[in-house]
């Protein structure tokens, strides 16, 4: 049997405990004074705490209490009493229509929110913890609770010509970007496995959002795009290759602690504007020795604001949050340490709820066990 915690239990009591002070209030004070309001409002706190059976008790208790004290000061009055009386029963009669309308309402929230939770696995599946010895993590979080997705995205993919990833953020917002997404992921999970090299990775991806552009109406068609950061590694892992299309720049984490953006160094701009030019997608390469971890998110990150306006650095913020989990631990943190790590400072550092949806995305090579076990000469 499933243990309700401790509030669950006490809050329960919360109506019984109005009908006690009721009658606290009415033995205490002149008998001019009436606390009939007062056991009204039993029925009505038992709305979201009691099943209706329990909200009908917590009436008929009222009704005796209220007719009990009545007769017990010798003050009963047969019209005014019974006009009380005849209250608490709608009252009663009102908190079960009530309860009843909560529970029809709390049924419908749930079954739409599993539906949402079916559409976010259909289209923004999870990537596998692991491909070959990259691990990898992933976090969707959304700016609102009940979407569970929205123009974000991030995709991982082991393809012929080796691990690729992509992280991206879909101009707009609601179904229109929803859409977007679902083409992006698709679109992009074609290509990764068909196209040898980035850059004609890229242009597949281009020409399928100019074609869903043109099937768009209003600013859809004509400002649709979408930043992206698409990302290869090596067959051994000891390279990362990166393509940026207008979107913040990843962080590589060393394991010694250091870290630093990877800014392109010749700007791109985001997918899906090619009807206003043509441009190349540079591929830029980096190093990614054994323990380094790849940083990935979108710009609901970078354009986190504090209340004094600052906007939220992850270059400076995480390799601070990395030094102490290590000197608290020892080792290197989990990728999806690292990433809740991330998800719960920038909601610090924006005083609340996430302001824009982010999409996260870690990718670790870990240490070699025989570099773990290696020991200087």
């Amino acid at each position: 049997m499933r243990v309700l915690p401790v509030w669950s239990q006490v809050r329960r009591l919360v109506p019984a405990a109005v009908i006690a002070l009721a009658a606290l209030v009415n033995l205490l004070t002149p008998p001019s004074v009436s606390s009939a309001a007062l056991l009204a409002v039993a029925p009505v706190t038992a709305v979201s705490l009691l099943s209706p059976v329990g909200i009908v008790g917590i009436g008929l208790t009222a009704m005796m209490v209220q007719g009990g004290l009545a007769f017990a000061g010798g003050s009963y009055d047969w019209q005014g009493d019974a006009a009380v009386q005849i209250t608490l029963a709608a009252v009663t009669v009102l908190a079960v229509g009530l309860n009843r309308s909560l529970r029809t309402q709390h049924v419908s929230a749930s079954r739409a929110r599993y539906a949402a939770e079916v559409a976010q696995r259909a289209v923004l599946p999870s990537p596998p913890s692991r491909l070959g010895d990259l691990r990898i993590a992933a976090r969707y979080v959304p700016a609102e609770d009940m979407a569970l997705i929205g123009g974000d995205l991030y995709v991982m993919q082991e393809t012929p010509y080796g691990v690729r990833a992509m992280v991206g953020d879909v101009r707009g917002k609601g179904l229109s970007a929803v859409t977007a997404v679902s083409v992006d992921i698709g679109v992009f999970r074609y290509a990764a496995d068909h196209e040898p090299d980035l850059p004609a990775l890229v242009d597949r991806m281009e020409e399928a959002l100019l074609r869903e552009s043109q099937r768009r109406e209003g600013l859809d068609a004509t400002e649709g795009f979408t930043t992206a950061l698409i990302v290869q590694f090596a067959t051994d892992l000891a390279q990362v290759h990166i393509v940026n299309r207008g979107h913040p720049a990843p962080l590589l984490l060393h394991a010694d602690g250091r870290a630093h953006l990877l800014e392109p160094k010749e700007e791109a701009p985001p997918l899906g504007i090619s009807a206003l030019g043509d441009w190349t997608s540079p591929v830029e390469t980096h190093p990614f020795p054994p323990g380094a971890m790849l940083l990935c998110f979108t710009d609901g990150v970078t354009e986190a604001r504090d209340p004094a306006g600052a906007f939220y650095d992850p270059a400076e913020r995480v390799p601070h949050m990395m030094q102490s989990y290590r000197r608290q631990t020892g080792h290197f943190p989990e990728p999806s340490t690292v990433l809740d790590f991330l998800a719960r400072d920038v909601s610090r550092h924006s005083g609340g709820a996430p302001q824009d949806d982010q999409a996260l995305l870690a990718l670790h090579r870990p240490v070699p066990e025989q570099d773990l076990l290696a020991r200087p000469l």
